[in-house]
């Protein structure tokens, strides 16, 4: 009868290497982990026998089992030092994120080994996967559980003063209240976040997260040109490690190009040799609304937003920036189309900018209370009316100056004869 386990040694590692499928592969790899065993080389190729079964159960999507290999791993993890252990840990936990469609299962694994920490009193590698977990919650948008389980890590990780998770969970904090449209602590966080980071050495990967959110920031307050030189740091930060946020980083910096009407660069940039690299539905995008707005076309710039929905549409930075663009752009274009007339009818304006009627009636009513021109809604007749712009007569601030001035000279005057009477 054969042995249930094998000798966790080099000759049963190369069995599974050479297995003729991987469900074989992983079958051999689990028995190597039964080896009872506990000698420091077999320990070793224990070690070596997860690595290789978390690659295999990756690579087969199996996420389940690998939320099973961690609850099985528990007692090795007695025998190992607590720095192994927390590197395994996390191996695996990054594993299952690279298994699509798995974000509820992150977040139950995540609860699930914060309780196992708090159990075997394993503080470093709680506070990393709670961080893990803060994260993972703020991309489903469960933003309150996130923001309670960070506002008690952070309070615990600057007593700790680990300065290296600090700029992590500041810079986490930073994007979740982003999210949560509180810039001023957003500003806040990322500037702890900076602070912390000036301390220590940062890893190029970090800091190019410190970069493109500083960038966004940036964006946000409609500094395009400050916003763009934070974009091209984390680019090159990201580009240097062939990281994927490379091509977000690079479609940023073309957004900002486009923002401050610098929309014929942005062919240039994505021909250069750095912009070569990611050619893709995200660079072309970014070029559809370049040409649009280079033309000064609302129809382009609708058939690009149409076009490129994934790219545009649902990545929320771009989204709020375009759609200020897109104002700004069809106020351009109708303050154009008005301009000849001091009578219109509104159907008329529609059918020039190729709108339907009720949004450029709407739009134009806005512009006149925004007092971006004089005129007024006839909407019985369906009409715009322009008024000439009024001509300030130059003989009324001349006669309010010269009023001002003869009061200082009466006001002087009256002071020389005060002095003279006393």
């Amino acid at each position: 009868m054969s042995s249930p386990y094998l000798p966790a040694t080099t000759d049963s590692l190369a069995l599974a290497t050479e297995a003729k499928d991987p469900s074989e592969a992983i079958s051999i790899l689990y028995r190597v982990l039964d080896d009872p065993s506990s000698s420091p080389d077999a320990l070793r190729m224990k070690e070596q026998a997860i690595t290789n079964l978390t690659k295999l159960l990756t690579d087969e999507n199996r996420g389940e089992d690998l939320r099973s290999l961690l609850t099985q791993l528990r007692p090795f993890f007695s025998l190992i030092p607590k720095a192994k252990t927390a590197k395994i840990v996390r191996g695996i936990i990054d594993s299952v994120a690279k298994i699509p469609g798995t974000s509820d299962l992150q977040i139950a694994l995540c609860k699930e080994m914060v309780l196992w920490t708090r159990a075997e009193k394993r503080t470093f590698l709680r506070q990393r996967v709670e961080a893990r977990l803060a994260a993972l919650l703020m991309e489903s948008k469960e933003y309150s559980e996130a923001l309670t389980l960070l506002s008690g890590l952070v309070k615990e990780v600057r007593r700790l003063d680990d300065k290296l998770l600090l700029v992590d969970i500041d810079l986490l904090e930073s994007k979740l209240h982003f999210s949560l449209r509180n810039l001023p602590k957003a500003k806040a966080a990322l500037t702890a976040a900076r602070t912390a980071a000036n301390a220590i050495y940062v890893p190029p990967a970090q800091q190019g997260a410190i970069d493109l959110q500083s960038g966004i920031l940036h964006a946000e307050e409609k500094d395009y040109k400050t916003a763009y030189s934070y974009f091209f740091e984390a680019f090159e930060s990201f580009n240097a490690l062939d990281d994927p946020k490379a091509v977000f980083s690079l479609k940023y910096m073309l957004l900002c190009k486009i923002m401050v009407n610098q929309a014929d660069d942005v062919g240039g940039i994505i021909s250069s040799k750095a912009g070569l690299q990611y050619l893709g539905p995200d660079l072309d995008a970014m070029k559809a609304v370049a040409d649009a707005h280079s033309k000064r076309s609302l129809n382009l710039f609708e058939i690009a937003l149409r076009d490129y929905k994934a790219q545009l549409e649902e990545d929320p930075i771009v989204h709020r920036h375009l759609s200020s663009l897109y104002d700004t752009l069809m106020e351009q274009n109708l303050c154009r189309l008005i301009e000849p007339f001091s009578r219109v009818e509104i159907a008329h304006i529609a059918e020039l900018i190729e709108l339907p009627t009720d949004h450029v009636e709407r739009k134009l009513s806005q512009m006149i209370l925004d007092k971006k021109f004089a005129g007024t809604l006839d909407q019985g007749a369906g009409c715009l009316v322009i008024f000439d712009d009024p001509k300030t007569d130059a003989i009324y601030p001349a006669t309010l100056e010269t009023i001002s001035n003869v009061g200082k000279v009466v006001d002087s005057l009256y002071v020389r004869s005060a002095k003279i009477m006393a």
